[in-house]
């Protein structure tokens, strides 16, 4: 490796050592573009990859807001502007009780690749809250949304930082705390929040975009494979907005999704979640978002209670598509043994190093990284910023072609980058050189700051 790609890898593990899951998706990405950093000296006498390990900005704030009861609660908010180099920072917000600064900040520096691989003007940027919407009446969650956008409003904008949505903060969210933002600042600058409700400037299938995108990604590789999705069966876990997305468009193209898993266990439906089931999905998670069970009860299919489902044999297809971390090394170890050729990361991050340098070694798997293959959902965010500025609104089946032609680029870019460098068809070390070097080149011309 090169020797100043392993000095800064060295440096995040002493200085970010209390902060895990940002110190692996450093190594993670830097391990992958040393070949590129080995071509460019100048890197190194600019320091950049120190500079571009560190955020531009990172601050916390008190969010105190009071319960149906009277009861008054403190939580934590935060918000990373990591990397503005090739745009304002674009970013989701996340609240949950397990959101910490290591959690945030590995979902900046991994937004800041994503958002330069859709190739839209976005840098990148993440925030959240320890606070967490379950339970929560619609009052409650009001109230402390209204009281996050409060300490956050002065540091956001269109062209300064552009919030979203991510896990714990939906449509519902999103609305209070634009609501918030307008009255605090008394303007319609419907730019500055995405995921927002289609009434009030908000882009048409932005819900499903990241799992609609995941399987136009899907589908690249397959045609690379000389391979189709018809008749494929797929094995996710999530039934969020993803997870439903997946569900929907690989119905749609002929593919079915057979196993998903929750919290409490995962299903196991032969016919694929199709038709009816899908609406039932969105009953389901809207009244209990912790089990999946009645799924199975409703329709007589298999449930595994307390599992996940990797290492079954009766797929063709991996999609990870939860949360961090999902998939470890006993569960890379049963999907390499399953010998299905597929493993097509969605959620940020879902496979731990170890795991995925293991299923990467697997020479019978291809294996797609997630910062390109669930960019969908922020190059439609990206989208929407589009239409706003322009005061247009596009149809369901504009903003389905245009999501198309931007995965089909991601991967186009990735296969190319990794080619460059002899990597053959190496979709992870790919996908990271081609988002390193757009935010390489332009803080290497914007000079050092």
């Amino acid at each position: 490796m090169n020797a100043y790609v392993e000095r800064v890898i060295e440096y995040v593990k002493n200085k970010h050592c209390h902060e895990p899951e940002f110190v692996q998706t450093v190594e993670e990405v830097f391990t992958s573009i040393a070949p590129m950093v080995d071509k460019h000296p100048e890197y190194e006498k600019a320091d950049l990859l120190t500079r571009m390990v560190e955020p531009e900005r990172m601050f916390t704030f008190r969010v105190v807001w009071t319960d149906d009861n009277g009861q008054t609660h403190t939580n934590i908010g935060y918000r990373c502007q990591f990397n503005g180099a090739i745009g304002p920072y674009k970013g989701g917000l996340r609240f949950q009780s397990n959101v910490t600064p290591s959690i945030i900040k590995f979902l900046g520096f991994e937004q800041t690749f994503k958002n330069s691989l859709t190739g839209l003007p976005m840098g990148g940027g993440k925030g959240g809250s320890d606070f967490d919407p379950a339970g929560k009446s619609d009052a409650e969650i009001m109230r402390f949304c209204q009281s996050y956008m409060t300490a956050l409003y002065r540091y956001i904008g269109p062209d300064v930082d552009v919030p979203a949505g991510d896990m714990g903060v939906g449509g519902r969210e999103i609305g209070y705390l634009y609501g918030q933002y307008r009255r605090l600042k008394g303007v319609w600058e419907n730019g500055v929040l995405t995921g927002k409700g289609f009434s009030y400037g908000g882009s048409l299938i932005r819900p499903e975009a990241t799992g609609y995108g995941a399987v136009y990604y899907l589908q690249e590789v397959l045609k690379h494979e000389n391979d189709s999705i018809e008749g494929k069966r797929i094995a996710i876990s999530g039934y969020g907005n993803v997870g439903w997305g997946i569900m929907k468009k690989a119905a749609e193209l002929g593919a079915k999704v057979t196993y998903f898993a929750g919290p409490d266990g995962y299903i196991h439906d032969p016919d694929g979640v199709t038709g009816e089931k899908l609406d039932f999905i969105l009953e389901m998670r809207a009244k209990d978002p912790m089990h999946c069970k009645p799924y199975a009860d409703k329709y007589g299919v298999e449930f595994v209670p307390g599992a996940k489902c990797w290492g079954v044999k009766d797929v063709d297809i991996y999609m990870p598509a939860a949360t961090q971390n999902d998939v470890r090394m006993e569960s890379a170890e049963k999907i390499a043994a399953s010998g299905v050729k597929y493993y097509i990361e969605v959620a940020n991050m879902p496979t731990t190093n170890d795991a995925l340098d293991f299923l990467r070694s697997q020479k019978h798997m291809i294996v797609a990284p997630s910062k390109a293959v669930n960019a969908g959902g922020v190059a439609v965010s990206g989208l929407e910023m589009s239409q706003n500025s322009e005061r247009l609104v596009w149809t369901a089946e504009e903003v389905d072609e245009k999501l198309k032609g931007i995965m089909k680029v991601i991967h186009a870019m990735s296969v190319e980058a990794a080619e460059e460098y002899g990597l053959g068809y190496d979709l992870v070390a790919g996908a990271n050189i081609a988002g390193f070097k757009k935010v390489a080149t332009a803080m290497m011309e914007q000079g050092a700051f």
